[in-house]
């Protein structure tokens, strides 16, 4: 289900996006899912997390249009919404963090990073 208010610009819908992004692992998914589309698996990986609670992560930026999911086979990767009114604002606030593709080397560099093909 879609929350219908994030999909134009208004004050609220910008708030609301902003909340999401403050939370700091729902940021650091928008800053890896910026340079690659990832794996609920892989996300499970990077933030040492249970599966249920990165899906829960996901299925709010999901809900606000800012992720896409696109399957392949069993799997499910995710990645950013370019097509979302607020792409322009998360990717403004993405410049200012930390690059978070050094988390997937380093997951790739210590032989963790799943394969999901």
């Amino acid at each position: 289900m879609e929350v219908n208010y994030f999909m134009e610009k208004d004050l609220e819908g910008t708030a609301g996006i902003l909340k999401l992004m403050g939370d700091k692992t729902r940021l650091s998914m928008l800053g890896l899912l910026i340079k690659h589309d990832c794996c609920v698996c892989e996300f499970v990986e990077i933030f040492n997390m249970s599966q249920p609670a990165i899906s829960q992560h996901l299925r709010k930026l999901k809900d606000a249009g800012l992720v896409k999911e696109n399957r392949k086979g069993q799997w499910i990767f995710y990645s950013l919404n370019q097509e979302n009114v607020y792409y322009q604002l998360v990717q403004d606030v993405i410049k200012h963090i930390p690059d978070q593709g050094e988390k997937l080397i380093s997951l790739e560099k210590q032989g963790l990073r799943i394969s999901c093909n």
